[in-house]
């Protein structure tokens, strides 16, 4: 049921427009610009919780349209909107709260509403507000569907409702396990800061130093090679704990096992976190078909630039 990718032709950039934006955010940035423009429907763009409006310069400068750019934290509307008027961009940054009643003022029945890796019931206001204006298209990629504000998630079509599927906040995490890590040597660093944190959490709950866990700032990657008692040493400092005399290297060990038991739950959920990703984006999609749009359900990037590549799209023929 998802389309592949490659429908969209890339998109050659203005010199500087990408200026600000990490490469892989880039790529992404970039290949959803390009699927939006593709399959363009309306005279003017709403960028949906646009940050510093990164999509909105590709899409202004490649279409010569007007985009609104909407986003929560004003010092990102107030450098986004230094930027595209630099570049003579037709952006308009408008500062607001998604959930306030006072956002549906943005929306317009000119507009092509757009998303990149909107969270939770951000992504699901949006195609909320979408259905309330009418507006002519809407293309977004989820992410984090565990950031909603009810205790489990709520279907918002008919036959999602029907399934009785309840999901907690918790399994809506499953779909973000998969990440994309830069070789052997992340992935050694990322397994021995697991069991270094693992070990010290054993560490301080068995020793009633803690009640419960205790979360541990990040850490400098060259510290790690000071070995497992200078990390708990140094996470004890962070916190204002005091360690009691203790066998370090049997602590070192139970984080060892805690991180391969952790490791082999992780592999019997990895089976369900794709087909539960596209059944939270069918979803949507079954909602927005029951409002009159035509919808598909595609990848807008390979798993490499981010495996969060969904991209529903929908518009009123």
């Amino acid at each position: 049921m998802i389309d592949s990718i490659g429908k969209a032709s890339p998109l050659t950039l203005p010199r500087g427009i990408d200026s600000g934006v990490p490469g892989r955010k880039l790529e992404q940035i970039r290949q959803m610009g390009s699927a939006c423009i593709h399959n363009h429907h309306g005279s003017e763009w709403l960028e949906w919780c646009s940050g510093k409006g990164f999509l909105g310069r590709i899409l202004s400068s490649q279409t010569e349209q007007k985009v609104t750019s909407f986003e929560y934290q004003q010092a990102l509307c107030d450098a986004g909107q230094h930027e595209a008027d630099k570049r003579g961009l037709a952006m308009q940054f408008v500062q607001g709260d998604a959930f306030d009643v006072s956002s549906q003022q943005v929306f317009n029945a000119n507009q092509h509403a757009v998303a990149l890796h909107a969270c939770g019931d951000l992504h699901v206001t949006l195609i909320q507000r979408v259905v309330e204006a009418n507006l002519p298209a809407v293309t977004l990629s989820p992410c984090c569907y565990h950031l909603i504000q009810n205790e489990q998630y709520q279907p918002l079509s008919e036959l999602g409702r029907q399934a009785e599927l309840s999901l907690t906040k918790q399994e809506l995490r499953i779909p973000l396990q998969e990440t994309v890590t830069g070789g052997e040597r992340v992935k050694r660093h990322r397994e021995q800061e697991m069991v270094f944190r693992l070990g010290f959490d054993a560490l301080c709950q068995q020793n009633q130093v803690t009640e419960g866990y205790e979360p541990v700032p990040s850490i400098k990657k060259s510290q790690l090679s000071d070995g497992f008692e200078h990390f708990c040493h140094w996470a004890a400092a962070q916190k204002s704990l005091t360690l009691p005399q203790v066998d370090f290297e049997h602590y070192e060990q139970v984080g060892q096992a805690r991180f391969w038991k952790m490791e082999a739950l992780s592999l019997v959920q990895s089976v369900f976190r794709r087909p539960l990703e596209v059944w939270l984006a069918l979803d949507k999609a079954l909602y927005l078909e029951s409002h009159g749009y035509q919808v598909s359900l595609s990848t807008f990037c390979d798993t490499a630039t981010t495996p969060r590549n969904l991209l529903l799209h929908a518009f009123k023929p």
